[in-house]
């Protein structure tokens, strides 16, 4: 079954979880920096530049809220959270980040499900991994999407696969592989974001 482009729209950028509207179920999307976090916005939109897409790690310094609309109903929010691990960023900065991050997914009542991405290309980071026994600690609901699955050689695409899952101690099944550029993966994840924020 065909699932169409998700009806997102930019709402607001907040520096604070509080600083954020109550409202109906959200997912957040996270990732290290030059994971392609806003290129899979983009792409399970199917707009060109809802979320802005940089050659520059580091640029998502904000909580950015997308509105899952149909009609005048909003039905829920996809959050784009600032991308972990960019060096070049002042350690300052850095720091605001995590608090922003972790404020975020541990504060926050409509949070129902947190898309970790990590780059298919290269497998797991240290911070990828550090990010994903974290969740598991405060018991955040969460899945993995592995992007860029187009830079993976076909060749090698069963060893990275299974290299990839083991990294991140799942199941082959548990990763769902994306991209963004060629639309691989796209329809699944648009089907499980329209699934989470069409409960209420």
């Amino acid at each position: 079954m065909t699932v169409h482009p998700l009806p997102l729209r930019f709402v607001r950028s907040a520096v604070d979880v509080r600083d954020l509207p109550e409202g109906p179920v959200e997912i957040a999307i996270v990732g290290r920096s030059n994971v392609g976090k806003s290129s899979l916005i983009n792409a399970v939109a199917n707009q060109k530049s809802l979320a802005h897409v940089s050659n520059t790690p580091g640029r998502t310094q904000l909580i950015n809220q997308f509105q899952f609309y149909r009609g005048s109903v909003n039905h829920g929010m996809v959050i784009d959270l600032p991308g972990y691990g960019y060096a070049k960023v002042p350690e300052k900065i850095r720091s605001s980040w995590q608090r922003m991050i972790e404020g975020y997914l541990l504060e926050r009542q409509e949070l129902a499900l947190v898309f970790v991405l990590v780059d298919g290309e290269i497998g797991p980071t240290k911070l990828d991994i550090q990010m994903l026994e974290w969740l598991r600690h405060n018991e955040v609901p969460h899945t993995v999407v592995a992007t860029k699955a187009d830079k993976v050689k076909a060749t090698k695409r069963g060893d990275r696969y299974r290299e990839l899952a083991e990294g991140c101690q799942l199941d082959l099944g548990d990763v769902l592989w994306v991209s963004a550029s060629k639309g691989a993966g796209i329809e699944t994840l648009r089907s499980r974001i329209s699934d989470l924020l069409t409960l209420v």
